[in-house]
């Protein structure tokens, strides 16, 4: 017969498990979408949102003894935008449902819409991947000078200047590596009242440049270990919304003891708009993102 004293390892097998609470892994909040310059598909109109863009013309100066006989042309480029679907489906059985704890059941409502956020937001990324001009490259430690030159290439462009907001958008990464530019002074002399004393306080949220700065921790760091952001006016970047988010639910009574199926669906696109065919309002910040070890 056994001896000895009894502990709770001596009754492991009689241990009731109880699931205190539950969580679903945090998603990092979709950023891109809300930057856009935002439109409705409207229903009945066809599968795409266009847009004209009209040239500009030239004067002239005119004297007493000039005849105006060179009428300038008008011409136009068209724009268009094509929503396309995306979505998901899971399904959950009966039994899932009543065996699984109310803790975890509770978790899964957001789960789907979370996963079409997150493609959204990637989509939108992708679109400024796509943007012609990047600075400062492969490898190259991000800068508060290449949001300067940024800014000034879309502001000041020949072909046609920005108007209205102008955004920074990068990995929490990136933004670090100009933090330490920044407030590299710090001890060492004295920070001036203005751009630098602020973000050094505010923990570099806020403004830089004139553009207004958000982190997206969506942002893809590859295998070299940079990221891909960008600095862009609202103009430039086309959100265009097809069908407006929906889901839908259908009853499976033939699998597994019975189950429901659910869908979500969504329907959009992003666009760059361009000037004179040309990619000008959206310049990409292409930099290390290494993680931050100090």
């Amino acid at each position: 017969m056994p001896t000895g004293d009894t502990i709770t390892g001596s009754l492991a097998d009689s241990l009731e498990i109880v699931i205190d609470s539950a969580r679903i892994r945090r998603e990092y909040p979709p950023v891109v979408a809300k930057l856009a310059d935002r439109h409705k598909l409207t229903d009945n109109t066809g599968l795409s949102w266009e847009e004209i863009e009209v040239s500009r013309l030239s004067a002239q100066g005119v004297t007493e003894t000039t005849v105006l006989e060179n009428p300038q042309l008008w011409s136009d480029i068209l724009a268009t935008v094509t929503p396309t679907i995306s979505g998901i489906t899971t399904v959950v059985t009966d039994r899932t449902m009543r065996r699984v704890s109310k803790e975890t059941l509770a978790q899964l409502g957001s789960g789907m819409q979370d996963a079409i956020e997150r493609k959204r937001d990637l989509d939108g990324l992708i679109t400024i991947d796509g943007a012609t001009n990047s600075q400062p490259g492969q490898g190259a430690t991000m800068t508060s000078g290449v949001i300067s030159s940024h800014v000034a290439n879309i502001t000041g462009n020949t072909t046609e200047g920005a108007a209205g907001e102008i955004f920074t958008l990068w990995h929490p990464f990136q933004q670090k590596d100009v933090q330490d530019e920044i407030v590299s002074g710090i001890g060492t002399y004295t920070v001036p009242e203005g751009i630098t004393e602020e973000f050094f306080r505010s923990g570099f949220q806020g403004t830089l440049f004139g553009t207004n700065v958000f982190l997206d921790g969506n942002i893809v760091i590859d295998g070299a270990a940079d990221a891909k952001g960008g600095v862009f006016a609202r103009m430039g970047l086309i959100y265009v919304q097809g069908a407006d988010l929906s889901h839908e639910t259908k009853r499976r009574p033939e699998l597994g003891g019975g189950a429901d199926q659910v869908w979500m669906y969504d329907e959009y696109a992003y666009a760059e708009r361009l000037s004179n065919s040309t990619s000008v309002f959206i310049r990409e910040v292409y930099s290390d993102a290494t993680a931050p070890t100090t």
